[in-house]
């Protein structure tokens, strides 16, 4: 009678390890149209194993031999995409690039506190979006001494120690946005090992609704993006920006496809009060994004990313 009951309870853990198994590694699978479930999953993709976690306590907890074999599954398909991120941090190099990104909030009440906060890392670069026009004095004010040299397009803005060329407004504004929209810039940064085409940008919101997520404004902003990107003939390429999407997220393919992403670090930003996903990135072309790491907390929704580039 025991074994008898223990045995349908093994299996129906064992086939929940399964399938968590195979949404890791198949989460490419799962269709992306209509509520874009696809994307939907790959958001918190992660966070899968915490269920691996619960399943393997109530594994031990039933003691199901059966359900602890099959958990081997989820357990090396999440070690397989996640587990080099909580490697510790590289040996910095002589060559390497330290930069920082953030989505300041255009509702942040300390503008100047939140510069201070960035410029504690001692970046080359810092990289801001949602910089409305009343900040902009405090944020000049603040980052002159240490970072002479920046560029500013719309709401998003470029602070560096290194002198800057060539900046100008990159066009990403998806159709049917009628109003005022200058979310993207880009620049060429002379570094001491060279030049570095540095680009900035704010991808659209999305919306997790009863209609499901809602994102194609944020993907088709990403294409254009994208296809900036592809142009660029410079072969240094970095990439600050709130994307409004992890690197899981296939609706930023157009962007994944072409710039690498970084090696070690979950570092989640968002929201700031409990952070579930990184939606603020740091990607490069003929680059490494050696390693990624959240700052404190600042007056914005978001936490700030420092990245360490290896410019090689």
């Amino acid at each position: 009678m025991g074994n008898g009951g223990t045995a349908p309870r093994g299996r129906w853990l064992a086939g929940l390890a399964v399938l968590v198994a195979t949404l890791l590694l198949g989460h490419r699978w799962v269709p992306n149209s209509g509520v874009r479930s696809g994307s939907l999953l790959e958001s918190f993709l992660p966070w899968l194993g915490l269920v691996v976690v619960v399943l393997l306590g109530v594994a031990l907890v039933r003691r199901s031999a059966l359900a602890l074999a099959a958990l081997v599954l989820p357990v090396a398909a999440w070690t397989y995409l996640f587990g080099g991120l909580l490697l510790p941090e590289a040996q910095a190099g002589p060559r390497d690039l330290l930069v920082v990104q953030h989505n300041v909030s255009d509702e942040n009440a300390d503008p100047a506190g939140t510069a201070r906060a960035l410029a504690a890392a001692e970046p080359d670069l810092i990289a801001v979006q949602e910089l409305v026009p009343s900040a902009l004095p405090a944020y000049e004010r603040t980052l002159a001494s240490d970072y002479p040299y920046h560029a500013v397009r719309g709401t998003v803005g470029l602070w560096s120690r290194h002198p800057l060329s060539g900046a100008r407004l990159v066009d990403i504004k998806p159709r049917g946005i009628t109003e005022s929209w200058r979310r993207g810039l880009r620049a060429v940064v002379r570094t001491p090992h060279g030049d570095v085409a540095v680009y900035v940008a704010h991808l659209p919101s999305v919306r997790v609704g009863a209609g499901g997520l809602a994102s194609a404004r944020r993907d088709e902003s990403a294409e254009l993006l994208g296809k900036v990107v592809a142009a660029e003939r410079r072969s240094r390429v970095v990439l600050l920006g709130d994307l409004n999407g992890t690197v899981e997220d296939r609706g930023l393919d157009p962007l994944t496809s072409r710039l690498n992403v970084a090696e070690r670090g979950l570092a989640f930003t968002f929201p700031a009060a409990f952070p579930v996903a990184r939606i603020d990135q740091v990607m490069a072309r003929g680059a490494i994004v050696a390693d990624l790491r959240t700052l404190p907390r600042t007056g914005s929704d978001h936490l700030p990313v420092a990245a360490r580039i290896a410019l090689g």
